[in-house]
């Protein structure tokens, strides 16, 4: 199972946790407050756009999903596979004046 399968299913089996970093993010979000139920929606329908193997304590993710207003969502999550966790690092919409289709950041 990839990291991406394995954090969907901690989030349907509500085994993951938001940092406080993520709730802050969620919360101050410019474009309006993010709600975890979107951040749910989002990471059914997620793509991988970066992979951080090398991350401290575990490997993490920058995922692309949509919610269900077809809002998109930028979300680093992480998995830990000796607890059979989920982490949710930080959540933000993207800028599109930062990225291309949200996928590619812009040089």
């Amino acid at each position: 199972m990839n990291i991406l399968e394995s954090i969907r299913r901690c989030f349907h089996e509500n085994r993951m946790l938001y940092s406080s970093h993520a709730r802050k993010e969620m919360n101050a979000e410019e474009l309006g407050k993010v709600k975890e139920a979107e951040v749910f929606d989002s990471i059914d329908n997620a793509e991988i756009l970066e992979d951080y193997p090398a991350d401290k304590p575990y490997q993490s993710v920058l995922v692309l999903g949509f919610t269900t207003n077809k809002k998109p969502l930028h979300i680093v999550c992480a998995y830990d596979s000796k607890d059979d966790l989920a982490i949710v690092i930080t959540v933000y919409r993207p800028n599109p004046n930062k990225w291309i289709n949200f996928r590619t950041r812009r040089r």
